[in-house]
């Protein structure tokens, strides 16, 4: 009975070393697989049946740049040329470019500088802090970088554009700039030889308008809003609408100038 029990035991050791080497070999195996090594992929500049075209290496997306490629440091990125603001495009200005700036202009720009650039937009005239004049001397000498520039990066009460304008609509909107100050102030003597000049109250009768439309268009006063002092006692805040003024604060408010030079009375007063 002995002799048995010791093969019994010794029987069952064998299987579990025999166990225990098969639980080992079987998970070195599936340690070593090779599904990340023979992996689906493609080689570089090797071709592939998978795309119509036969290339592995796909083109770049259209208007993207990989990173670490942008070049920052461009005149067309930055407007300058040896770290100073230059007075040129870096593309040519076509009819188109214009248009593309005219637009991008009315949108952003002429709620603060108006749609001539001459700093009365609508924001301004409701009190906001004054907005430059592009038509006077100082900006008129500016160099087209320099608007660039500004829309990049903000200036003084005016914040950068670079979110809402892309690089070819900031360049764009520079060019425009330009072409609106030249038609701002702009002499018969600009004007090509053999070009025919015709003032525009003649332009108008001969449309069929009268002589008045090309003459400034006053506004009804029930459309202007004048900027309101704070009214604590009444709970009335800076900048309200005449209309949603109380009377107590309306009655005491000054004239606002109307489009012909003489003084409006506000909606609601006496």
């Amino acid at each position: 009975m002995q002799g048995k029990n010791s093969e019994l035991r010794c029987t069952d050791r064998r299987r579990v070393v025999l166990g225990f080497w098969m639980a080992a070999v079987l998970t070195l195996a599936a340690g070593c697989r090779q599904d990340m090594h023979n992996q689906p992929k493609f080689v570089p500049q090797r071709g592939t049946a998978f795309f119509p075209d036969k290339r592995s290496v796909r083109p770049q997306v259209a208007h993207t740049v990989a990173r670490g490629q942008l070049d920052n440091s461009s005149f067309f990125a930055t407007g300058s040329l040896n770290g100073k603001e230059a007075d040129l495009m870096p593309f040519p200005v076509t009819m188109q470019v214009l248009q593309r700036g005219q637009e991008r202009f009315n949108i952003y720009c002429s709620p603060c500088h108006s749609r001539v650039g001459n700093g009365a937009g609508m924001i301004v005239q409701r009190g906001y802090k004054p907005a430059a004049n592009l038509q006077d001397e100082h900006r008129l000498a500016q160099p087209l970088g320099h608007y660039f520039a500004v829309m990049s990066h903000g200036f003084g009460a005016m914040p950068d554009y670079s979110e809402q304008l892309t690089p070819s609509d900031r360049w764009a909107v520079a060019a425009y700039i330009r072409a609106l100050q030249l038609s701002q102030s702009a002499r018969q003597s600009n004007v090509p030889a053999g070009t025919q000049i015709q003032n525009l109250k003649d332009v108008a009768q001969q449309a069929g308008y009268p002589e008045s439309f090309a003459q400034p268009w006053p506004l009804p006063s029930s459309t202007a809003v004048w900027a309101q002092p704070p009214d604590a006692s009444q709970g009335t805040p800076g900048m309200a609408p005449p209309g949603e003024v109380p009377p107590a604060v309306l009655n005491n408010l000054p004239a606002a100038p109307s489009a012909s030079g003489s003084a409006a009375t506000p909606s609601g007063t006496k």
